[in-house]
């Protein structure tokens, strides 16, 4: 027997910061309670349509977890530079949308350490604090800068990723959570190994555009997880479009079953009926 399911074109998952994080499968204005599905058996089934989930339009493939080819190609947040910040052309006068750059890019950010993988480095809008950390599926963070502008924290960030990783790897994150470590301590020595470099950008910038944020906490992430995964095989919606199996656990933006994972916000945009089995 299945229960009456829910659909809609999919978003990345809603998540709120309490002990654990609290999930919800968004599929358009609908959203789906998940935590306490864990331990039941689900699916998720693909009906063959994409929508595009900036402009709603119909297309074939998706790029850039969610867009359309016209949408990923204009829009400034489809941009190499978002992937790559110290690449930002703002100053330059070539953003796509000087408009959203101002309000996205041209605004404080925080660079930061967490516990992905392993330690990394990393940077966001300071509104998306804690809501990056736990979309990549971080369970201990903490800021080291405040930064005027995403293009100074860009190159911040390549500073110190000579001496600290800047990418998760996502199969050991989903395999269970990393041992706690000092980021007090970790930040220390990373500032000091990056010292004269760091002073050389505050010169050029301004020592106003970058702050160090005094007497850092660390913030603390719990995910919803009866178990983890001994190998880690994912699901992908335009191999099987049925994916199902018992849900348990969800961390980052990944759905963990018996069956596989599935990293739901790489089909943003998908049309899907979500489905608890009994």
């Amino acid at each position: 027997m299945t229960n009456r399911g829910h659909s809609g074109s999919l978003r990345k998952m809603r998540a709120v910061l309490s002990d654990p994080v609290d999930y919800f499968l968004v599929l358009d204005k609908t959203e789906v309670p998940l935590n306490e599905m864990l331990g039941c058996n689900i699916k998720l089934e693909f009906h063959g349509l994409i929508h595009c989930i900036y402009c709603g339009r119909k297309t074939s493939k998706s790029f850039n977890q969610g867009y359309c080819f016209p949408c990923f190609r204009k829009l400034a947040q489809c941009d190499l530079c978002i992937v790559s910040p110290e690449k930002c052309h703002y100053h330059e006068g070539t953003c796509r949308e000087p408009t959203w750059g101002q309000e996205n890019c041209m605004t404080k950010h925080i660079v930061y350490l967490s516990i992905t993988s392993g330690l990394k480095v990393g940077i966001t809008r300071s509104t998306q604090v804690p809501t990056r950390w736990i979309d990549q599926g971080a369970t201990q963070a903490q800021p080291i800068f405040i930064v005027s502008t995403r293009y100074q924290s860009g190159i911040i960030e390549n500073i110190f990723s000579k001496h600290v990783a800047d990418k998760t790897n996502w199969r050991a994150m989903l395999k269970g959570n990393q041992s706690p470590r000092d980021l007090q301590e970790e930040r220390a020595v990373l500032v000091e190994d990056c010292k004269l470099e760091i002073e050389a950008v505050a010169e050029k910038h301004g020592k106003d555009a970058i702050r160090m944020v005094d007497s850092p906490e660390d913030t603390l992430i719990n995910y919803p997880v009866l178990e983890f995964p001994t190998k880690v095989s994912s699901h992908n919606f335009e191999k099987n479009p049925i994916v199902s199996g018992r849900l348990m656990g969800i961390k980052g933006q990944y759905l963990l079953l018996d069956s596989g994972v599935i990293n739901l916000r790489k089909f943003g945009g998908y049309e899907i009926t979500f489905s608890v089995l009994d």
